[in-house]
């Protein structure tokens, strides 16, 4: 009897979902086509982190075989879309991850897997709304910091941050205002942000291939070592050391570093998958889905390519910023203005995040 009753509770929990992909009851409007969906994949995808992570991979892991980096975490996110793309084009429906798991291993890992989709978004959003936030108040002279520390200071180290972040909120709200419109109306304005990103991206990576020296992929740790004092070093608080310069040249971690910066830079190419939750919206799923995967994969990779490779060659990687790197590249070849357009540009790029 209990035996009976195990068996009758597992197989409740392993069932799978039944999905008839050939009939049209979908209560949603059919009205993103593929160029859509790229840049909702574009938009997703290449976020700030080709603002920050790059300057952080290149100083500590890579130098300037950032590029291999990027091309070894860009080859397996095209392994893990084409999974996806698998997905998306059998079962053209509502639901991503969680419906995927539904579908093929059961209800059980379903409810998991929706759950770790739900913390992952929330988390997410937070963070970039806080990213959104911090940007923005540096443009303005940080300002909202400065208020909120004053009048809404929290006491709780560890636990909560120093002060609620109420800009943040604000944006979230605006911005689930903005969904609630229907996905047609997001669907612009996510290819509005994404161009300006995007533009803003070639105009760093031509302008860092103009202002670079390739020297900077062959740096000497002894020239360096040996140097007593330099005027262009003043961006750095002290020389830098034999571990931070490596073993010099275009590979100065060895490969083992290469690899290292390409578990990082794996990270950057998160966000592609939120092209197969629109699978009720698109007009042709079956095809739409795998060329929007595959192509904003392709296109993010060629961005990240190019910024890092831009951005090895405009600064040594010995001296990049962790936290700002291209506004400091920037600064240290003489084109200061341009970070009010990589500010703009990371604008941006948090806004379709």
């Amino acid at each position: 009897m209990i035996l009976t009753t195990l068996k009758g509770i597992g197989k409740q929990l392993l069932r799978v979902k039944v999905v008839d992909c050939n009939t049209e009851d979908s209560q949603f409007s059919r009205c993103l086509n593929t160029f859509d969906l790229v840049a909702l994949g574009v938009g997703s995808t290449l976020g700030a982190g080709v603002y920050v992570l790059a300057g952080a991979v290149a100083r500590d892991s890579s130098g300037p075989a950032i590029v291999l980096s990027f091309l070894i975490a860009a080859l397996a996110s095209v392994l893990a879309g084409l999974c996806y793309a698998e997905f998306g084009a059998r079962v053209p429906k509502t639901g991503s991850a969680y419906l995927y798991s539904y579908v093929t291993v059961g209800e059980l890992w379903a409810f998991i897997t929706g759950w770790n989709l739900v913390l992952s978004y929330i988390i997410g959003t937070s963070s970039v709304a806080r990213a959104w936030s911090a940007t923005f108040d540096e443009l303005i002279g940080g300002y909202i910091e400065g208020f909120c520390r004053r009048y809404m200071t929290m006491n709780a180290p560890g636990f909560l941050a120093e002060y609620p972040d109420i800009f943040a909120v604000l944006i979230i709200i605006i911005l689930t205002g903005l969904l609630s419109f229907g996905v047609k109306e997001s669907a612009l304005v996510n290819k509005v942000f994404t161009s300006i990103n995007v533009l803003v991206l070639l105009t760093v990576i031509i302008s860092g291939f103009i202002k670079g020296n390739l020297k900077n992929w062959n740096i000497n740790p002894e020239e360096i070592l040996n140097a007593t004092s330099n005027s262009s070093l003043n961006m750095s608080d002290s020389l830098p050391t034999k571990e931070s310069l490596g073993e010099g040249g275009f590979m100065p971690f060895g490969f083992s570093g290469v690899l290292s910066g390409a578990a990082t830079c794996f990270y950057a190419f998160v966000g592609f998958d939120c092209i197969a939750t629109t699978g009720e919206e698109v007009k042709n799923p079956q095809r739409a889905i795998p060329i929007g995967i595959v192509a904003s994969l392709l296109i993010c990779f060629v961005a990240y390519f190019g910024v890092s490779a831009a951005l090895t060659v405009m600064m040594p990687y010995y001296m990049l910023d962790k936290n700002s790197p291209l506004p400091v590249a920037f600064k240290y070849v003489g084109w200061e203005g341009a970070t009010y357009a990589v500010a703009v540009g990371s604008l941006c790029a948090l806004s379709t995040r």
